[in-house]
C-alpha cells in the first residue's frame, strides 16, 4: 500500500509548535511501523523545503533532508503530468487551491494512490482518504 505525504503533514511533523504536531508525529510513527510505501512528489519536496526554510530555518531543512527524505519514494513529475496538473488547476479556478495540490492529485490518481497523509481539506474534497483519520 502507498500513502502520499503532503507538505501540510511534513510541516506539522517538523514544527513542534504547530497545532497538529502531536497528531502528525503519531501518524508518522504509525506509518513507519507498518508496511507502507511513503510517497511524495518532487513538487511537494520543493514546496516543503521552501516553507521550512522560510518559517523555521536551514536547520529544519537539513533535518528534513537527512531524516525524512531517505524513507520517501519521490514521484518525479514529467512534462505530461505537469500539463495535466496545469489543466486541473485552471479548470478548478480557485484561489485557495494550490498548483502543488493539483499536481499531487494528478500524481496520486495516475498511480492509484487513494490515501494521503495531510492536514489539507482539499485532498478529501478530491475523494482521497485522509490520514490521520479525524
Amino acid at each position: 500500500m502507498s500513502v502520499f505525504v503532503d507538505t501540510s503533514a511534513f510541516y506539522a511533523l517538523m514544527d513542534a509548535g504547530d497545532a497538529v504536531h502531536h497528531s502528525a508525529k503519531t501518524e508518522w510513527q504509525r506509518l513507519l511501523n507498518e508496511d507502507v510505501e511513503l510517497c511524495t512528489s518532487n513538487y511537494v519536496m520543493v514546496e516543503t523545503l521552501a516553507l521550512l526554510q522560510s518559517r523555521i530555518g536551514l536547520g529544519a531543512v537539513r533535518l528534513f533532508a537527512e531524516d525524512i527524505t531517505p524513507v520517501l519514494k519521490i514521484l518525479w513529475v514529467d512534462s505530461s503530468a505537469h500539463e495535466s496538473a496545469v489543466q486541473l488547476f485552471l479548470t478548478a479556478n480557485r484561489r485557495d487551491l494550490s498548483f502543488a495540490d493539483c499536481m499531487s492529485f494528478q500524481a496520486m490518481r495516475s498511480r492509484g494512490i487513494r490515501e494521503a497523509f495531510c492536514f489539507d481539506p482539499h485532498f478529501s474534497e478530491q475523494g482521497f482518504r485522509v490520514l490521520p483519520v479525524r
